[in-house]
């Protein structure tokens, strides 16, 4: 495990604060998990990256340590992409190199369609953009599907239907680990901590997040002109899953080809030797 250990910051944004970790030094990596995740997910790959970026992650608003100044509202894409592109400019302006993963992904999507002179190169990893499908009416009432769980059954039952979507279950990962006590080696002080941050924002993702963030549909006449470019990262061990279908099917609205990483849809969290040499592959070769 690397041991480039993070400067803590605040940001203070309309409506939240924004919990960030900023390490190593060099050319700005923003990295924005998904859904109901937060920075401690993206940790390892942070650290492994740090010795050739100054690696930022980040608790998207509403989770874990980025408070809401009032109520939960529903979650917005395009108010997340606002966040980061706060974040960019405390950072110090842009372009700088953008990773998102799953709902990361959109927000990512949203950040460089808004504001393109802060982004050199997007990385998205499995986006979860279902309106990207040719036809999406089917995965549309699967994310539906999830919702209704939760309002009838609660956030348990609707946690492992959303995780089955991903082709994930709660024994894959440091979260599932904690879950089930899996094969692998037992999870550590820092993925526990983690763990019960995120499982504490799966009520807040279900309810305000879950839909909008699925349903967001990117602007792609904006992105497809390839400046800045935007790659669509798929897990190698997601193929056959809806998943990997979304991310093919936004490559080719943008005209571009996908990039193989490896792993599944949790590939930086199984994977993160190859998964942090994957992206910095990419980033370079941008």
């Amino acid at each position: 495990m690397s041991t480039h250990e993070p400067e803590v910051r605040t940001l203070k944004v309309p409506g939240a604060r924004i919990h960030h970790e900023v390490r190593g030094s060099g050319p700005v990596l923003l990295m924005i998990p998904g859904g109901p995740q937060d920075a401690g997910v993206l940790a390892e790959i942070a650290r492994l990256l740090a010795d050739r970026y100054t690696t930022v992650t980040y608790d998207p608003r509403g989770n874990s340590r980025s408070t809401l100044d009032g109520e939960p509202v529903e979650q917005e894409v395009d108010v997340h992409a606002d966040d980061a592109a706060r974040l960019i400019a405390e950072l110090g302006g842009g372009p700088v190199d953008v990773f998102g993963t799953s709902g990361g992904g959109q927000v990512g999507l949203a950040l460089t369609a808004r504001y393109p002179d802060l982004v050199r190169v997007l990385v998205a990893h499995e986006p979860a953009c279902v309106p990207m499908l040719d036809d999406p009416a089917a995965a549309e009432a699967r994310d539906r599907h999830v919702y209704d769980t939760y309002l009838r059954e609660g956030v348990d039952a609707a946690m492992v239907e959303f995780l089955g979507l991903n082709g994930l279950d709660v024994g894959e990962g440091a979260e599932g680990d904690a879950l089930s006590g899996g094969d692998g080696p037992p999870p550590g002080e820092e993925e526990l901590a983690t763990f019960e941050r995120v499982s504490g924002n799966f009520d807040y993702f279900l309810r305000h997040g879950l839909l909008p963030i699925s349903l967001y549909r990117p602007d792609v006449e904006a992105l497809a002109g390839g400046a800045p470019r935007v790659v669509v990262g798929l897990g190698a061990e997601s193929e056959g899953e809806l998943i990997h279908d979304i991310g093919l099917a936004l490559a080719g609205r943008l005209g571009s080809a996908p990039v193989g990483f490896p792993g599944d849809h949790l590939g930086y969290d199984s994977h993160p030797d190859g998964f942090s040499e994957t992206l910095h592959r990419v980033l370079r070769e941008a």
